[in-house]
């Protein structure tokens, strides 16, 4: 354990003379362009912004979110999605249902280049037990419990852990009811903490996706292009039991009523339009340092890449000719080539505009502002000198835990390991055990291991561990951690030939085995998590602590920082934590370089010219038909005299914001976010107002694929459509 700092700053006392209460600065920010991820409750604050943007919506109604329309937004707990029906109908997109898709498929019945249409409730599919659905209806600020009790002389385990342990109990308190699921993240880089409560409803089941060559029309070479043809949308349905809670998956079980939906509207958008944007972003990092760009920049992201493209290589080598494996790991790939193109093109954007310069810029006027404020003395310099200090430790360690994570890429040594650390668990008071191992956590447990039976092929899982175990030789001495070398198997098919852990039932059967039946084994891979977890354990408790200081200098810093924003009126918003957030802008073209303007709206003619006939621009034939005969109906758009399929805003979005509902001023369903462009990848890190884009989906292109390709009239009728000069209700 890393010693106390011999000089502590108390929490948040160093700024009080220094700064506005919290709450008024957020009233006082000032939105620059459509920068910002808003927490709902602050959208009352922008009444201005959203007047000029267009909205018609009343602020105030975003603030409620057991009112429309913030009450249709759900979470997929990773991805977006929303209500559109009173029986539990939700859209989202095609690659966020793709896993419900992959686990229903197989070489005979492969919906996911076939498609899947349930036209009646019983036809419907389970998810899978991965498949969540999470109803946000409360949040409250409870940064006063979390921070009680904590002091100046803790140590940063201690701290982290004395955290750790109010958000356990808050969460326990507001766990009593067991329809809901409940979580305190922190905001602002752990200045502000909310507890927010969710309902989740566990029976989730399969409605339509329609092919891939539709869902996911280019694929990985179209991911985060513009211009895109994609129609990236599915339909699922959430169950519950009679009485109306959630409940476990069950033939007895009955569509959940939605006390809220979203009208879906065909009356389409033109240049310029306003739109509202609500979901789940995952993670920004917009108040990143300089060093902290310059890690990821220069070390931490090129890394990143070269250890995806080698995952991604043996893969494709491992699966290829074999149809069962490829299926099997159709998700995995996709996930880990969109990681990858995310990663490219944030180094790609980083080698564009340099963005550490521009902090070191705007860092260099943030210390001058602050020397400049009443009381600024030596205290503010050594928050400052301790927020490099406690920076530079995060990245050193950071470097060990990719290390760790090259040497146990193995999906059965991680479902090895999970067990074991439950087991060890297990023998504390539940209140005790380590956030992500106590009884609440042991349904997520229990997924993740019967996931695999679906997504893991032994042989596969052995080529990819064998080619992570030569990655990692080549690794810095210094990066690997220290005594794990030894511990790591020089004999792969020793380990996979005695292990039973690719077995489903197998392996679910040691959720309920204790500590010293693990100790015990002769489970190759059971024996291999034993001997590795004293080295797993160590990484964790140092990472304890460099989080417990970041945690205790970082939010002092942010609280200047947020004081130095305000007094420029630039925005000041929470990075993106996966809660609920909504953004908004405009239907906006862009111009990625110089002499090169790009549209803001693709139609179906240009999916005819995108088509080849082979993956990934292979088009369905009654697609291609329908297109060619023009059979365009009310979805014909007057301007562009075509059906159009995807377009770009300038609202503010990230990962997770994967259909999330894009709204038109009314509050009415238009699109659906699935992407954004290529030059605006790094917009997590900072946003450029002249060429941030998201790419979403076009409605009307939704519902013309419904209705003249797969005929999914059942769905058709059961959503309330409005149509141009029409309104028609199920």
């Amino acid at each position: 354990m890393a010693p106390a700092p011999k000089k502590s700053l108390s929490e948040f006392s160093l700024f009080k003379s220094l700064v506005f209460p919290f709450a008024l600065l957020l009233a006082a920010g000032h939105a620059s362009a459509d920068e910002g991820q808003w927490q709902p409750h602050q959208l009352p604050q922008l009444k201005s912004e959203l007047k000029r943007v267009g909205i018609s919506i009343p602020a105030e109604k975003f603030a409620d979110l057991s009112k429309h329309p913030m009450s249709a937004m759900v979470s997929l707990g990773g991805c977006s999605a929303s209500f559109v029906s009173d029986s539990g109908l939700i859209v989202t997109n095609h690659h966020c249902a793709y896993s419900a898709v992959q686990r229903n498929s197989s070489p005979e019945h492969n919906y996911i280049s076939a498609g899947f249409l349930a036209k009646t409730r019983a036809a419907e599919l389970p998810a899978g037990p991965s498949s969540l659905v999470y109803v946000t209806d409360s949040l409250e600020n409870v940064t006063t419990q979390v921070l009680k009790g904590i002091t100046p002389a803790m140590s940063g385990r201690a701290r982290h852990e004395h955290v750790e342990n109010r958000i356990k109990s808050l969460i326990a308190e507001c766990e009593q009811d067991p329809a809901y699921r409940c979580s305190v993240p922190s905001f602002h880089r752990g200045l502000e903490y909310y507890r927010i409560r969710q309902m989740m409803i566990r029976d989730v089941r399969l409605v339509y996706a329609p092919s891939d060559k539709i869902g996911n029309f280019g694929g990985d070479v179209d991911n985060y292009e513009w211009p895109r043809h994609t129609g990236d949308f599915a339909f699922l349905r959430a169950y519950v039991g009679k009485d109306g809670r959630p409940a476990d998956p069950s033939a007895d079980n009955v569509p959940y009523k939605s006390k809220d939906f979203l009208v879906v509207s065909a009356q389409g958008l033109k240049n310029g339009d306003a739109i509202l944007l609500a979901g789940y972003p995952g993670r920004t990092s917009r108040y990143k340092l300089a060093s902290e760009i310059r890690y990821a920049r220069d070390t931490s992201f090129p890394a990143r890449v070269t250890e995806l493209q080698a995952d991604l290589a043996v893969i494709a080598a491992a699966t290829k000719g074999d149809a069962n494996a490829e299926v099997r790991y159709a998700s995995v790939v996709k996930g880990l080539h969109n990681n990858l193109k995310k990663t490219q093109g944030l180094l790609a954007g980083f080698a564009r505009k340099d963005i550490a310069i521009i902090k070191d810029g705007q860092d260099a006027a943030f210390r001058d502002w602050l020397k400049q404020q009443p009381k600024s003395d030596a205290s503010a310099a050594t928050l400052l000198s301790e927020l490099d200090s406690v920076i530079a430790s995060d990245m050193a360690l950071s470097e060990q835990e990719f290390a760790w994570a090259v040497a146990s890429n193995s999906d059965l040594l991680k479902s090895a390991r999970s067990l074991y650390r439950l087991a060890q668990e297990r023998s504390k008071p539940d209140a005790e055990r380590e956030a992500g191992y106590q009884q609440r956590d042991v349904p997520f447990i229990k997924a993740r291991l019967s996931r695999l039976e679906q997504s893991l092929v032994a042989s596969v899982d052995q080529a990819r561990y064998a080619a992570a175990l030569q990655r990692y030789q080549t690794l810095p001495a210094a990066s690997r951690p220290l005594g794990l070398d030894t511990l790591l198997p020089a004999k792969l098919d020793t380990l996979y030939q005695h292990s039973q852990l690719a077995d489903t039932a197998q392996r679910l059967a040691w959720l309920e085995k204790d500590q010293a039946t693990f100790q015990q084994s002769d489970d190759a891979f059971i024996r291999l998590a034993v001997q590795l977890q004293d080295t797993a354990i160590s990484l964790e408790n140092r990472r304890k602590e460099v989080d417990g200081n970041l945690e205790r200098v970082i939010p002092q810093y942010m609280q200047a920082l947020i004081a130095w924003k305000k007094s420029q009126g630039k925005p000041v918003y929470p990075d993106a934590n996966s809660t609920l957030r909504v953004s908004y802008g405009n239907v906006a073209p862009y111009t990625p370089r110089d002499g090169i303007t790009k549209g803001p709206f693709t139609t179906v003619q240009g999916i005819v010219e995108k088509h080849t006939g082979q993956a990934p621009f292979n088009a369905p034939a009654n697609l291609l038909t329908a297109i060619a005969q023009q059979r365009y109906g009310v979805f014909k758009d007057a301007v562009l005299g075509s059906v159009p399929v995807n377009f770009l805003s300038s609202a503010d979005t990230t990962g997770g914001n994967s259909g999330s509902a894009v709204l038109n001023k009314n509050g009415e369903l238009i699109g659906l976010n699935f992407d954004s462009t290529y030059e605006s990848i790094t917009k997590d890190w900072y946003f450029d107002t002249q060429i941030t884009r998201a790419i979403h989906l076009d409605i009307r292109y939704m519902l013309w694929v419904m209705q003249e390709v797969d005929h999914a009239d059942n769905l058709l009728q059961e959503m309330t459509l409005k149509y141009p000069g029409a309104k028609l209700k199920k």
